[in-house]
């Protein structure tokens, strides 16, 4: 009896396991996001205004902290879907992997970061003011550095020959080091743009994705083994993102504001709404997660320019559009 009474409490035990085990969201999506922006807004907002939740998903995000540490999250399985340049899965095609990061989706159409100089100039930025100075340009081959090239070379700036652009400083490091007085003047996102402003340590100078043009700037990928295992969920994904789009665009930006602040809590109101203000007024967002081949052909040029791709990776390769497609059909016929 006394056998059987253990055995019974150890089976109640393995009982109430599995009952907590199946109390746990079995339907948790993992994303890595390249870094923590207001550039990335219809994502929070999809995630804080419950879109996700209400397509059956539970969310977990983490920070890769540059390209090149979310593509290996995606590649090592320590996430399911990244949220980087899509200059990383081409340059994955080009290493031949059979199971490739595919990219299913697009969310800006620009690149989001933004000159930041010592002084403040009052918007009387000139770019040949930058000339025989040095740069914070991140990670040489990832998209920020490559797009800073590209603008700089058309403005008639050459690394090494009037102008230096310091790739040794990573991309998480570089706004302390800009601070701690490295460099003249450096890239980067919003919120940090406007809180070093704020903070009277850095100045807005000029916008780089204006600047370049448009160009798909930051993609949602995944392998496309699971992308191919979980069709539903990579459609409900999108779903919930253009639903946070749409927000971003139809709603009082004061509103906005409240739906970002939980996603960004050592920023203020103040520093969240200029930073929205900064993306409207280049257009940075993309209004469908449709890539075109035509834009995708200038990430081409841009990659080949700046002497980090040397073979031809084809659209079909890399972008499957047929999710986006299906639901931006979805939604237009609500």
């Amino acid at each position: 009896m006394k056998k059987i009474a253990i055995f019974l409490i150890m089976l109640v035990m393995m009982t109430s396991f599995v009952f907590v085990g199946c109390g746990e969201s079995t339907n948790k999506i993992r994303i890595n996001e390249v870094t923590h922006s207001i550039f990335y807004a219809p994502l929070y907002i999809a995630i804080n205004n419950g879109y996700f939740e209400d397509e059956g998903f539970e969310i977990e995000l983490t920070n890769g902290g540059g390209s090149d540490q979310s593509m290996t999250a995606l590649l090592t399985d320590a996430c399911d879907i990244a949220l980087l340049g899509p200059e990383t899965s081409v340059y994955v095609a080009s290493q031949g992997r059979e199971d490739l990061p595919v990219i299913f989706g697009q969310l800006t159409k620009r690149d989001g970061s933004f000159i930041i100089g010592r002084t403040d100039i009052n918007g009387n930025f000139d770019w040949s003011s930058m000339e025989g100075k040095e740069i914070l340009g991140g990670r040489k081959g990832g998209m920020p550095a490559m797009t800073l090239e590209y603008v700089l070379r058309n403005k008639g700036l050459i690394d090494g020959e009037n102008i230096t652009i310091n790739y040794d400083v990573a991309f998480n490091n570089m706004t302390a080091s800009f601070i701690a007085n490295t460099g003249d003047y450096m890239t980067t996102f919003e919120p940090t743009g406007s809180t070093l402003e704020k903070n009277n340590q850095g100045y807005i100078m000029a916008s780089v994705g204006e600047a370049a043009g448009e160009v798909p700037f930051t993609t949602f990928m995944a392998t496309s083994k699971y992308i191919n295992d979980n069709p539903e969920t990579i459609h409900k994904f999108l779903k919930a993102v253009m639903r946070g789009y749409n927000y971003l665009v139809t709603a009082d930006i004061d509103d906005v504001v409240d739906a970002l602040l939980p996603s960004f809590a050592d920023s203020d109101r103040e520093i969240i709404k200029s930073s929205l203000l900064n993306y409207i007024a280049i257009d940075a967002w993309c209004a469908t997660p449709i890539m075109t081949e035509s834009s995708y052909n200038r990430l081409i040029d841009i990659m080949t320019q700046a002497g980090t791709l040397t073979e031809n990776v084809p659209f079909a390769s890399v972008v499957n559009n047929s999710y986006a497609q299906e639901v931006i059909n979805e939604m237009l016929g609500d």
